[in-house]
């Protein structure tokens, strides 16, 4: 199984493309899709950037985490738009799309509900074998899917 994880963003979104061999994940990808402009834009990038990496990659499910609480109306609403841009962009490509809130992910990695990013990130590069930190954004979107994968394996 191939996972495309994608922690959203207003301005970054993170991504990990993670598969698996012998029930233990293996690292396939990560990086963090910049954008830039107005909303509409930003959107745009988006939906490009995540066809570009199903194109990419190949994947046979996204695993999104869904977003925290905002602050205030207008980031809530901007978090949903970049959530239903990547839901269209799963659909368009006839993928299943998982969603995990962040203590989900928190608890499958660490634990502990509660966890820091950095904790997060550091159980991510112990269970994929990386010498190097990945972003943040992108040590989120590799613990949402191996979160998917967890949770695939367990049902």
């Amino acid at each position: 199984m191939r996972v495309l994880g994608i922690d959203p963003g207003s301005f970054s979104t993170g991504y990990g493309i993670i598969g698996a061999q012998e029930g233990l994940p293996i690292y396939l990808g990560d990086g963090v899709i910049s954008l830039k402009g107005d909303l509409l834009q930003r959107l745009k990038g988006l939906y490009e950037g995540i066809k570009g990496l199903i194109t990419q990659y190949q994947p046979e499910a996204i695993a999104l985490e869904s977003p925290f609480v905002a602050k205030n109306i207008k980031s809530a609403l901007r978090l949903g738009q970049i959530q239903g841009v990547i839901s269209l962009a799963a659909a368009d490509s006839l993928l299943p799309l998982y969603e995990y809130s962040p203590m989900e992910v928190k608890i499958a990695l660490t634990g502990y509900g509660r966890a820091t990013k950095e904790q997060v990130r550091e159980m991510v590069k112990r269970l994929l074998g990386l010498e190097e930190d990945p972003s943040l954004d992108a040590s989120d979107a590799l613990a949402v899917a191996i979160c998917h994968l967890h949770r695939a394996w367990e049902s």
